[in-house]
This record gives structure tokens, C-alpha cells and sequence, in this order.
């Protein structure tokens, strides 16, 4: 897939889940940056930098971070952004293939699909928080200057 058609999907992706999580209508454009943002870095980070995981990680850092400014920008609760963000990353058509293995009795195959999966998962977890930890660390350091 072209890079513009990556664009293209992960917005529509984010701003759809944007839509079907009730966010403001007002809020739905920077909800697909948020998501199309996140999953460019990951894209541009897999083919040759590093594995998923940690790319899975920095953009889920990015999508936090840039959920942030939206949403002290804009004035939406920041889970409006987190959550339609972080919708191109999830590892939604690995989690199928694990579960196909398992009924189809490929159990080898599926565990270590399931083992992706969780640390994909994982991944997006450690990401939002990290980001969310550096931000308090940094906003507790310069109220104390």
C-alpha cells in the first residue's frame, strides 16, 4: 500500500472510531491526525529501523503526546484522542489469525500470533503511559523552578 493510501486509511480509521466513540463533531479532524500521525511514525519506523513492538511503543508515545496538545487545544478530555489514536495501531488482524490457527489446530502458529498480539497490546499500553509519566515528571520539575 502507498504511503498516501497509509495516510488516507489511518485517518478515516481514526476519525470513523472518533465518530462511533461520540466525540465532538468539532473534534473528529484532529482525532484522525492524532491516529494518522501515530501510525506513520510506526510505519516509517518498521520496514528498516526496529521491530513492531518497540515502534509500536513510539507511536503510541506520539499519539499520547499529541493527544495532549489536542485536547488542552481544543478542550475535549484527552481519552477522545487516546482512543481514536491509537485505533491504527491496534492489532486487530493479527489477534484474527491467532484465533483462526487455534480453531484450524495450528496451535504453534497461533500461540506465537498470540504472543504478538499481547505484546503489540502491551506495546500501546507502555507507550500511553510513558508518555503520560514524562509529562508529569517534566510539569512537577518546572513548577519547582
Amino acid at each position: 500500500m502507498t504511503i498516501l493510501a497509509q495516510l488516507i486509511t489511518s485517518f478515516i480509521a481514526s476519525s470513523g472510531f472518533g465518530i462511533l466513540f461520540s466525540a465532538p463533531k468539532r473534534a473528529l479532524i484532529q482525532c484522525g491526525f492524532v491516529g494518522m500521525s501515530g501510525w506513520m511514525l510506526y510505519y516509517f519506523l518498521t520496514p528498516a529501523v526496529m521491530n513492531n513492538v518497540p515502534a509500536t511503543i513510539f507511536a503510541a508515545m506520539l499519539v499520547s503526546v499529541l493527544s495532549y496538545f489536542c485536547a488542552r487545544l481544543f478542550k475535549v478530555p484527552i481519552i477522545i484522542f487516546n482512543i481514536s489514536g491509537i485505533i491504527p495501531l491496534v492489532p486487530g488482524g493479527l489477534a484474527y489469525n491467532a484465533m483462526r490457527h487455534f480453531v484450524e489446530n495450528d496451535y504453534t502458529t497461533a500461540i506465537e500470533l498470540s504472543v504478538e498480539v499481547a505484546l503489540l497490546a502491551g506495546g500501546i499500553a507502555i507507550g500511553l503511559m510513558f508518555s503520560e509519566v514524562i509529562r508529569q515528571v517534566v510539569v512537577k520539575l518546572s513548577v519547582h523552578k
